[in-house]
């Protein structure tokens, strides 16, 4: 007999309280759900899902970003770290 497991995909949260989304909407940030799946949905943990780019644009056979969305995705994520510290 054979046992066949399944991983089920779930959403992931976190609480809007928590210091780092307090972090990105004090930088301007908003939260949403996000129109797209990830390895994010494995996590048993709190987690926030913020990256560069369009999220139109993810996923797709085209995907594709931008070298100054990535500048900006870097300076967001120091930025976000710093209210942290």
């Amino acid at each position: 007999m054979h046992t066949v497991t399944k991983k089920c995909w779930k959403p992931s949260s976190i609480n809007k309280e928590h210091p780092i989304v307090q972090a990105g909407i004090a930088l301007g940030r908003t939260t949403y759900g996000s129109p797209t799946t990830s390895d994010q949905s494995l996590l048993d943990i709190q987690s926030i899902k913020v990256g560069p780019g369009d999220s139109a644009r993810s996923h797709t056979a085209d995907e594709f970003v931008y070298v100054d969305e990535i500048k900006e995705g870097i300076e967001l994520y120091v930025k976000m770290l710093e209210q942290l510290m």
